[in-house]
């Protein structure tokens, strides 16, 4: 255990994803000054994150009240921070399905709504909306028919421009001093290096793709997806999924009168976001239950491409739900083409919950933290807290973020609670 007057250990933090971001900004701020990450892409954000996008949605709604309140806090920070508030736009979000959703989507709709309202952060934040003319009250800018859509919209949501919040972390991260080796020879990491200290196996640092070595008092794998490619014990806990993104190019002038709309998700089509400010993209994204890629892999895992071009791609079916939201909302742009396709992973878990933990049999020496599922982002201003609290406590002790053995694996439901998983090998590509 680390009190205030041991001397900081060590760390190397690899990936420069939004949480290895976020973990060297806190250590950084927190006195620790041997701090290195690792990134395979040359460039930060790195391409191969999340959070390289242009926005995620910055909500609470949660089943679990302990996610509702963690977000909240993290709200609080995205609306005060200097360094995330320019990046934060509280445009609410509207949560919604169409006239012809299953029973079952619609009850998930419900169960958001029903997560926020009792809770003290939303009161007199949250309005139910049925139907076209009160769809139209908050978002005027809507063209289509929206006939039939029901849910409702909250205002203490919104999104952040999730590429640019990670610049500003990583350019933070720099001026403490954190040290980035970028590329694919010195940044990735093939191989986890280990050593027998006092009869104990403890992990020492890693090896890059080059033949590079870095030592480090503590090693934390940040990598997402990717991480039961280095530990493939993690395989039962962390399966890698997908979800398609496009889309449209507007002109500065289409672009003007949808600018301050709502995030809007349709649950049964899809979910989009007001136009970009810099491009004039509007994004669209169905997320479904998200599409696994098990047929290339080893050992039984769903991992990423290894390549970026391989997942500039969407699947015919998330083509087909956003066209027909297109036409729902926004049908002046129903044939407008569809661009900057991608596949965006995530590292899902069986219960959506994270993993932020030591592996076991490391002398906690070796750090994990992966299980995002998909709703990891909005946690950016203090994800980092909860790595620094497990690497001074020397352990962690929130059950739903410990490492889980076969003992430990079974679900009680997850966020999404609807939608079932499609392998990647087996769906058209658009």
């Amino acid at each position: 255990m680390t009190t205030q007057d041991s001397p900081k250990p060590s760390v190397l933090i690899v990936g420069a994803g939004c949480w290895g971001l976020a973990t060297a900004y806190t250590l950084a701020s927190s006195g620790y000054t041997k701090v290195t990450v690792l990134e395979k892409d040359d460039v930060v954000p790195s391409r191969f994150s999340a959070g390289n996008d242009l926005n995620k949605v910055i909500r609470a709604e949660y089943a679990d009240n302990f996610y509702t309140d963690l977000s909240v806090r993290a709200i609080r920070k995205w609306q005060t921070d200097p360094l995330y508030k320019p990046h934060f736009h509280q445009n609410g979000f509207l949560n919604v399905t169409s006239e012809s959703a299953p029973q079952a989507t619609k009850d998930v709709v419900t169960n958001y709504l029903t997560s926020i309202r009792g809770h003290p952060a939303f009161e007199g934040q949250v309005s139910t909306v049925h139907g076209a003319e009160e769809i139209k009250k908050v978002a005027p800018a809507f063209t289509g028919p929206t006939a039939g859509w029901s849910g409702y919209f909250n205002k203490l949501a919104g999104y952040a421009h999730s590429a640019d919040a990670s610049k500003a972390v990583y350019d933070a991260c720099v001026k403490l001093g954190v040290n980035f080796v970028l590329g694919r020879d010195n940044g990735e990491v093939t191989e986890l290096v280990y050593d027998t200290i006092s009869s104990r196996r403890v992990c020492v640092g890693v090896k890059t793709r080059g033949n590079q070595i870095y030592h480090a008092d503590k090693v934390i794998l940040a990598l997402g997806a990717d991480v039961p490619g280095l530990i493939p014990q993690l395989g039962p806990q962390v399966t890698g999924r997908c979800w398609g993104v496009v889309h449209i190019q507007l002109t500065p002038e289409e672009a003007r009168p949808l600018r301050g709309i709502p995030v809007t998700n349709v649950r049964d089509l899809a979910f989009f976001f007001e136009p970009d400010e810099a491009t004039n993209k509007l994004k669209f994204c169905h997320m479904g239950g998200g599409f696994t890629n098990f047929a290339l892999s080893q050992n039984g895992l769903s991992l990423p491409y290894e390549k970026l071009e391989d997942s500039q791609f969407i699947p015919l079916d998330d083509e087909s739900y956003i066209r027909k939201l297109l036409q729902e909302v926004f049908p002046q742009f129903a044939d407008r083409p569809l661009i900057d396709k991608h596949l965006c992973w995530f590292a899902d878990t069986i219960d959506s919950d994270y993993i932020i933990d030591y592996v076991p049999d490391t002398n906690s020496s070796l750090i994990v933290l992966s299980g995002d599922s998909g709703h990891g982002f909005k946690m950016l201003p203090i994800f980092g807290e909860f790595v620094k609290e497990i690497l001074e406590r020397g352990s962690q002790n929130i059950a739903k973020w410990q490492w889980k053995d076969d003992t430990k694996q079974k679900s009680t439901g997850t966020w999404r609670g609807d939608t079932a998983t499609q392998e990647l090998s087996k769906i058209p590509r658009a």
